[in-house]
């Protein structure tokens, strides 16, 4: 078979169609001469790369703290932060900030047959008041005298804590800030600062906003343990008075007072005798002085630090199967912000007392035989206190009267 000529095609014997039209071959373009440089696009290797991924390729180089992070700046704070770490070591520390653990020795003459207790809270939303008025030297304070009360009332001394602290973007004085108010809280409690956390979570946190949050451990003689068990029928109960709402009930509060009422934080308010974000920002009180002397005199059965859950929630957890607690109202004066928040959101009453301290931050349980020596224990530290109640039969319950 020969081929057609390609200038004279073969016409179609089977069709009555017009002859088709000549095919026609286009030149191939000439090839580069070697003078004449290749673009970077025609590289195959990029092309290729390009067309596979559908990525182009990077422009520059990208850091960690194009990401928000910035190491560079975080490790100028820890060094500082080292620094009012320090200032709370004991010779029981045995490392150093920055360690992958925290190192501590027990004083096992101290405690011969130790228990160790732990707990771990936060500050919660009253770090939203923080945020508003820029104070940050008095929440770390918060959390630590918190956490301490919380091992306190089980007879436990405070050994050493460690904290949490998450940001969006660090803010290298702020976080010196809150760390000053944990170390000087560590040191009035007697603890040591031996670790900690600080993460950089952009993203997560508005960048003037963070989160903090502790743990504590501390340790008590096996036979020094206070937990309720021996609370009888016909225990007084003594409150001692709280220093504001202390680090609970600020969602409710901060809804009452700043969305219902359109206070402003630096807005004065007869009703508080204060400013509306003096009054909130009033540090967590620490009983563990008064508690120690309490305990030191074997006075109390049990003791209830009462924080989120109010007495209704908190008082309960120490009582023995088969006893409850009846608790007189009218045996202390609530002081005037916890008044004032109820009547501006019509708020029932026993949404309070679930909600909020109500000015009664410790109660202590002390047999009706003791009660006259651990009121002259409390005389002479002079710590305000009332009665307020008594243990009754009952089912671990709270009824008011």
């Amino acid at each position: 078979m020969t081929l057609p000529d390609e200038t004279s095609p073969t016409p179609d014997t089977t069709s009555t169609h017009e002859p088709a039209p000549q095919q026609q071959i286009k030149p191939s373009p000439p090839l580069p001469t070697r003078s004449a440089p290749l673009r970077e696009s025609a590289s195959p290797l990029k092309n290729a790369a390009h067309k596979a991924t559908g990525v182009p390729p990077a422009k520059k180089s990208i850091s960690y703290a194009d990401a928000g992070v910035d190491i560079t700046s975080a490790e100028r704070s820890k060094q500082r932060i080292k620094m009012l770490a320090r200032k709370t070591f004991n010779k029981q520390v045995l490392s150093e900030i920055g360690g992958f653990g925290g190192l501590f020795a027990l004083d096992l003459e101290k405690f011969p047959n130790p228990v160790l207790v732990s707990s771990m809270d936060g500050v919660g939303t009253k770090l939203k008041v923080a945020f508003e008025l820029g104070i940050h030297h008095t929440v770390g304070q918060d959390l630590v005298n918190h956490c301490v009360n919380d091992i306190a009332v089980q007879g436990a001394t405070p050994l050493f804590f460690l904290d949490y602290l998450a940001t969006g973007k660090l803010d290298n004085a702020t976080i010196e800030t809150v760390v000053q108010g944990l170390s000087e809280a560590c040191r009035a409690n007697g603890c040591a600062l031996i670790g900690g956390e600080t993460a950089q979570m952009p993203g997560f946190y508005a960048d003037d906003e963070y989160d903090l949050a502790g743990t504590i451990i501390g340790a008590v003689s096996r036979d020094r343990i206070i937990t309720g068990e021996h609370i009888q029928i016909g225990d007084v109960l003594l409150g001692l008075p709280s220093n504001g709402l202390h680090t609970n009930g600020y969602s409710l509060a901060r809804k009452l007072l700043f969305e219902e009422a359109k206070y402003g934080p630096d807005q004065y308010v007869n009703e508080l005798k204060d400013k509306t974000g003096a009054a909130l920002m009033r540090t967590h009180r620490s009983y563990l002085a008064i508690i120690k002397k309490l305990a030191g005199a074997e006075v109390v059965s049990g003791m209830a630090h009462i924080t989120g859950g109010g007495i209704t929630d908190n008082l309960p957890r120490i009582l023995p199967k088969g006893m409850g607690a009846v608790v007189d109202l009218a045996s202390w004066q609530v002081p005037p912000l916890f008044d004032h928040l109820q009547k501006l959101g019509n708020v029932e009453q026993d949404e309070m007392l679930r909600t909020f301290n109500m000015g009664i931050g410790l109660i202590c349980v002390i047999p009706a035989e003791k009660i006259k020596k651990a009121k002259a224990v409390l005389n002479r530290a002079n710590e305000r206190h009332c009665i307020i109640g008594r243990i009754v039969r009952g089912e671990r319950k709270v009824t008011y009267n």
